[in-house]
């Protein structure tokens, strides 16, 4: 892969290079527009365009605003997002990350707009002007782009795949999704390659994949019996709109791309749980540039070599990521882990599962911790009114776990609880916020590894000291935990 650091090559040929080569490492960093068949596809496609022919993109919505539409048999809707989101401004940076989670199905404009302290008609006019798109249009356009992944992934019948995508009139769905890819909806399936008739998704990603860190990490970490890990596969149960459901995960290296499984009474909520998937995985990640700014330190660079594809875990759900963090206040990771299964057992409502012949509980919602005195749960009286006051916050409204807020602005906010202090902040930060720059450097494991490791290297990994964070815990978890330290 010689190509990649061949700095004299204009960034043009990089990419021509990159494409012969099905490079994973650039999917969806940049797309290809061919102007012979007016298609643009991903650098990972089969097809090989003569260089004369082809114009680069930096991403699809550029494509599409040149003209190009989407190649039916790489589908650059599928390809990994960049983590140099699209856009000038703030506003619209942040805006299009939340159109890729689950509230864009049922999408209001005005709803959506005051989520960023904005008027719908300063949104469309910042959209149009950046990506020429709006936000409505984008919406409807990853709604097709899901349908189109159910109808050649999955045995989903063309009405249910219209319903996962938020269609109630067929003729709608077929209308709109031929308008976008030039085929119904009934062309695409007879296309579909045999296979597993289950409900079985690929979700890409931008190897090298540090896939068993993580399960390692989740494990040890384990939200009671909602989750299982067995031969390399995470098994969860989840629950959406008081319905209930299960998701396998495992991963797929050879093809670069997670594979998960659901089994869900619902498939409206289809896009939600994938959208859970590659953030809990943190699949958008972009290792090539991270490892640029980790490998600047020789000692740095070393343990990336032991442990490449670092990943930033975070958790299935944030209130349940939160509430683990509280209860992994001054204890260990193994007593942290058993009093939230404690929490669970003592509030949580029967999910109708069992796992290990024991029916399973799902997570106590906000309002139920709120309004609970947690009798028996083994932990100290300050630490219950903690959970009790930052629960009845979350429930008010008062406090949002929304990823793409303000990191500071949360910090502070979550801080003024009593109970809640720099560790537990800088840990949500991370894992709740996915906030690739926090660095919870009180913790145990980090405070001891500093020593090896200087405050000032750290600093200079800024925006990525979450994946520093990551791989010192990764390297020193058992060889520097020696004795506990306060942590709050």
């Amino acid at each position: 892969m010689g190509y990649w650091y061949s700095h004299p090559m204009k960034r043009e040929d990089i990419y021509y290079e990159a494409m012969l080569a099905r490079d994973h490492r650039f999917d969806g960093k940049f797309f290809v527009g061919v102007r012979t068949t007016g298609i643009y596809c991903r650098p990972v496609c089969p097809a090989r365009p003569k260089k004369e022919n082809v114009e680069f993109f930096q991403n699809r919505l550029s494509a599409e605003r040149a003209g190009y539409r989407p190649c039916l048999r790489c589908r650059p809707e599928s390809a990994p997002e960049s983590p140099a989101w699209i856009g000038t401004t703030a506003v619209v940076r942040r805006a299009i990350k939340v159109l890729h989670n689950q509230d864009t199905i049922n999408f209001n404009e005005n709803r959506f707009a005051g989520a960023f302290g904005v008027t719908a008609r300063h949104l469309r006019r910042l959209f149009v002007e950046e990506i020429g798109k709006t936000p409505k249009q984008l919406s409807f356009e990853n709604r097709l782009n899901l349908a189109r992944k159910l109808l050649s992934e999955t045995a989903l019948p063309v009405t249910e795949v219209a319903f996962a995508s938020g269609f109630n009139s067929i003729r709608r769905f077929n209308d709109a999704f031929r308008g976008r890819f030039t085929r119904s909806p009934t062309q695409i399936r007879r296309s579909r390659a045999s296979g597993d008739r289950g409900l079985r998704v690929s979700l890409p990603y931008r190897p090298p994949f540090d896939f068993m860190g993580l399960l390692h990490f989740y494990q040890a970490h384990r939200i009671g019996n909602l989750e299982r890990f067995e031969d390399g596969k995470v098994f969860r149960v989840i629950e959406f709109n008081d319905k209930v459901g299960t998701i396998t995960v495992s991963d797929d290296p050879e093809n670069s791309q997670v594979l998960c499984g659901i089994d869900f009474p619902d498939t409206s909520m289809i896009h939600a749980i994938l959208a859970r998937v590659r953030g809990m995985l943190d699949l958008d990640s972009d290792p090539v540039v991270i490892a640029n700014s980790l490998e600047l330190d020789p000692k740095m660079k070393a343990l990336l070599k032991k442990h490449p594809g670092i990943r930033l875990p975070s958790g299935w759900d944030g209130f349940e990521t939160a509430v683990s963090a509280m209860l992994g206040q001054l204890v260990s990771v193994a007593q942290g882990r058993a009093l939230v299964c404690a929490l669970i057992e003592m509030l949580g409502r029967d999910s109708g599962l069992s796992a290990n012949g024991r029916a399973v509980k799902l997570f106590p919602s906000p309002g139920h911790i709120a309004s609970s005195p947690l009798t028996g749960l083994g932990t100290t009286s300050v630490r219950k009114q903690t959970l009790i006051d930052f629960s009845r916050a979350v429930a008010e409204k008062k406090i949002s776990l929304e990823p793409t807020q303000d990191v500071d602005e949360f910090t502070a906010k979550i801080r003024e609880i009593r109970g809640i202090g720099p560790w537990t902040a800088s840990y949500m930060a991370m894992k709740v916020l996915r906030h690739t720059d926090a660095f919870p450097g009180t913790d145990l494991i980090l405070a001891r590894a500093l020593k090896l490791h200087p405050r000032e290297v750290i600093e200079k990994i800024s925006p990525w000291r979450g994946y520093a964070a990551v791989l010192l815990w990764r390297e020193y978890a058992q060889t520097l935990k020696k004795t506990k330290e306060k942590k709050s």
